[in-house]
């Protein structure tokens, strides 16, 4: 069957171009009369929708020009056709009872129901080796037995696409309740939450000063576990 005018397939739907069918029934009409006289009585996105800017027009110094048009349904397509009371529009109304006998074939039914299956089937796929990496580097890094620096997890985050810097991390640590908030000593330190989740250890540094005295310096370092929780966390919320 030779094609009279394009079809487009969308959300498993057949539409054909307003303009185009315009075009092809060569009707004296402008197009824009011509659409609202014989539109009115069709449901906007259900018989046709609105595509604007979509067709494309060049004119002769290689200029291209947009005009707003409608894609429609075979079915109103085929009564825009009966309602021309032309041969031509006989003709286009014979072209789309045969695309939709074709159409709603039971095979055709069957191949289209395949060919979607497997298109899902590829995309989850790809989506799952897409994630395999991140997912693996999380489960080693359950086991690791090196504790980083919040600055460290805030690099390697970044490097896994989320957009954080260590103050931000630090930020969204304290107001998540994994660090403590209030100011003093215990600033950014590990809440008991945190400490009974095994997300964090301490370092405790011993300084000894000129004078003699020493004091000890307490650092928060994630473990191995809070590594592949907090990658885990934020790899879910860009996922």
């Amino acid at each position: 069957m030779n094609e009279l005018i394009k079809v487009t397939v969308k959300n498993d739907q057949q539409l054909v171009s307003a303009r185009e069918l315009h075009k092809g029934l060569k009707s004296k009409k402008k197009f824009s009369s011509w659409f609202e006289q014989n539109s009115h009585n069709f449901d906007v996105n259900v018989d046709f929708t609105r595509a604007p800017e979509s067709y494309l027009v060049q004119s002769g110094n290689g200029a291209v020009r947009k005009y707003d048009d409608y894609f429609l349904t075979i079915d109103m397509a085929k009564q825009l056709c009966m309602m021309s009371h032309t041969e031509l529009g006989r003709k286009y109304r014979k072209y789309f009872i045969e695309l939709e006998r074709k159409w709603n074939d039971p095979q055709e039914v069957v191949k289209r129901g395949y060919a979607i299956l497997q298109n899902e089937n590829t995309q989850l796929k790809l989506e799952n080796e897409q994630m395999k990496p991140k997912a693996l580097f999380a489960d080693a890094v359950s086991v690791s037995k090196t504790t980083i620096l919040v600055s460290e997890l805030a690099k390697i985050l970044r490097q896994n696409g989320v957009d954080i810097g260590a103050n931000r991390l630090f930020a969204w640590m304290r107001e998540n309740g994994y660090l403590i908030s209030r100011k003093g000593t215990d600033w950014n330190m590990p809440t008991q939450r945190s400490m009974e989740l095994g997300l964090f250890n301490i370092k405790e540094t011993t300084i000894t000063h000129s004078d003699g005295h020493t004091t000890i310096s307490k650092t928060t370092k994630v473990t191995g576990k809070g590594q592949q929780y907090f990658i885990n966390k934020f790899l879910k919320d860009i996922a």
